[in-house]
């Protein structure tokens, strides 16, 4: 399989965040690309091109792209900034207004405390959303590609980020898929909601969006990921939500995905996006299901027979001893 990645992805790699109360070691750093990059040794991988910024533009909108490439160039807006700009206030319902000054900006556009801004985050963030769209490129050529993609990307919406995303990467691919012509669908399978991903696709009606993840009423993103949500306007029906409960594992996992797919061949798909969340496993140190190693490989052989062009989007799947297998077994069965 064509695996792409970027250098880049070193950057944005913070060591602690504020939650529950209290610093913690940050799970989302550059760590992850070194090993997943080891994961895919053997396959055909190549670096990301530059595609500027159009193909991002395409999906998120011109004033929270603006923020992310120049809010580190601000910093000396605020007292006592050393190696990141970290949201300290938030805005909530009837607070709409966007503030000029950056400490305002950084909750208008990153929507927690782990999604922080350093010197080096847009050229990883950039760097992530080009490989994704050379992924969407080569699925059309070769049938199927995987983009290392990191920092993750499907929990960013159009105008703001969060849950360590800030571009939608596989929104990016979905759209580039979409402006070739096909017919696409997006089939998410981290542990957590694609929130973002159902945010970009929510009224629209030309992209099919399909989440399996764990029951979110008490796990992040808590405030979507439900039955109910369907999808509005133009995209009313066209948005699918399959939760499941937390510490299920391999066969009910395999079964939402099935279901999952069922819904993009009924939607008539001619090209598929994979955001490949490796954190459903029964190691992964925060989340909450039970997937070994062979259920990855049962998933990447399941979604492969359904034949389409395939560009596979990393998203979350977090240090422990199992990740790199469970990518190796994910791409082996894909393939």
């Amino acid at each position: 399989m064509i695996c792409i990645h970027s250098p880049a992805s070193l950057g944005q790699n913070p060591q602690s965040f504020f939650r529950h109360g209290n610093l913690r070691d940050h799970p989302e750093t550059s760590e992850r690309y070194r090993i997943l990059l080891g994961a895919i040794q053997g396959h055909e991988i190549i670096e990301a091109r530059d595609h500027g910024t159009n193909p991002i533009r395409a999906v998120h909108n011109d004033d929270y792209v603006d923020f992310l490439m120049t809010a580190w160039g601000r910093r000396s807006e605020l007292v006592g900034i050393t190696d990141q700009l970290v949201a300290t206030q938030f805005p909530r319902v009837g607070m709409n207004a966007r503030p000029a000054g950056l400490q305002g900006q950084l909750g208008y556009y990153l929507g927690d405390t782990s999604t922080s801004i350093r010197e080096d985050t847009w050229s990883a963030i950039a760097g992530s959303a080009h490989a994704a769209v050379d992924a969407a490129d080569y699925a059309l050529k070769a049938g199927k590609a995987y983009a290392l993609c990191r920092p993750p990307g499907h929990h960013a919406y159009s105008g703001y980020g969060s849950g360590f995303c800030y571009l939608n990467n596989a929104a990016i691919a979905a759209q580039r898929l979409r402006e070739a012509g096909e017919t696409v669908a997006v089939l998410d399978i981290d542990v957590h909601h694609g929130n973002g991903t159902q945010g970009v696709f929510y009224e629209r009606d030309d992209v099919l969006t399909v989440s399996v993840h764990a029951e979110t009423s008490a796990y992040f993103p808590f405030y979507s990921g439900y039955e109910a949500e369907t999808g509005t306007g133009a995209g009313e029906g066209f948005n699918i939500n399959l939760a499941l409960d937390h510490g299920l594992g391999d066969e009910p996992w395999l079964a939402a995905i099935a279901r999952g797919l069922d819904a993009i061949s009924a939607y008539g798909a001619t090209a598929l996006v994979v955001s490949l969340g490796l954190d459903a496993s029964e190691h992964d140190p925060i989340g909450v299901l039970k997937v070994t190693t062979a259920g990855f490989e049962q998933a990447g052989a399941l979604i492969a027979l359904a034949g389409l062009p395939m560009a596979i989007i990393q998203e979350g799947g977090y240090i422990c001893e199992a990740l790199s297998h469970n990518l190796a077994a994910f791409l082996a069965g894909a393939d």
